[in-house]
């Protein structure tokens, strides 16, 4: 029931997919799945060598890099794979939904819980990176190229490097598959423009303080 609810989920979220036998024999996104159910099977029965020798055989097969470790909800969306990447404590919850390129991984400094939770409905967009023991809110999306360092907030968008949230309130009631990549907003745009704003008033209570015509007071 599992493998045929994922398979179904891929084909009514990816617009590509005609149907679910196309699904199962040509989408690397399903295989990636299939194959780390069996490699966490032997993951949690402490067959270890085993479980990684699945995951790699997987990871040359798919571009797909899942560790056994890594506990995946239901209904997972990974649309094209490759480039991905997900640690051994990585948590997805349901209906999520992750583009090429993401990374879910830690940053080299924590130890035990060192990777991502995501909650249900979480977008990743393509190229992302989410590192450390951060928490993903339920209904939350993360631009494409992104970067994010702490915790996010649910029905939070974050864009940025580092990821800033710059909208609150996303829908509820439907999977966070709706992220409009063209809409966001320009972090670093919008934080030049902040500078030049500044900068231009304190240029004029510069003036206003020391018009052009009087001398300034030596330094």
């Amino acid at each position: 029931m599992g493998l045929w609810e994922d398979a179904k989920n891929i084909r009514d979220k990816d617009p590509a997919a005609r149907n679910v036998a196309e699904v199962i024999l040509l989408y690397p996104g399903f295989h990636a799945l299939f194959t780390h159910r069996i490699a966490h099977f032997l993951y949690n029965r402490k067959l270890f060598f085993l479980a990684r020798l699945v995951s790699q055989l997987s990871r040359h097969l798919t571009g797909i890099e899942i560790h056994p470790g890594a506990k995946i909800g239901r209904k997972l969306f990974i649309d094209h794979g490759m480039g991905i990447v997900f640690g051994e404590t990585t948590e997805i919850g349901d209906n999520c939904t992750i583009y090429h390129g993401v990374t879910l991984g830690g940053t080299g400094k924590d130890t035990g819980k060192r990777h991502p939770t995501l909650g249900d409905n979480v977008l990743i967009g393509a190229g992302a990176k989410v590192l450390g023991p951060v928490y993903i809110g339920d209904n939350v999306r993360v631009g494409a190229g992104s970067v994010v360092l702490k915790n996010l907030p649910a029905n939070a968008t974050a864009v940025g490097v580092p990821a800033e949230v710059v909208r609150v309130g996303n829908i509820k009631c439907c999977p966070a598959d709706d992220l409009d990549q063209q809409a966001l907003p320009d972090i670093v745009s919008i934080r030049i423009s902040e500078l030049e704003a500044r900068l231009s008033r304190m240029e004029a209570k510069a003036q206003g303080e020391y018009p052009p015509d009087k001398p300034q007071p030596p330094q």
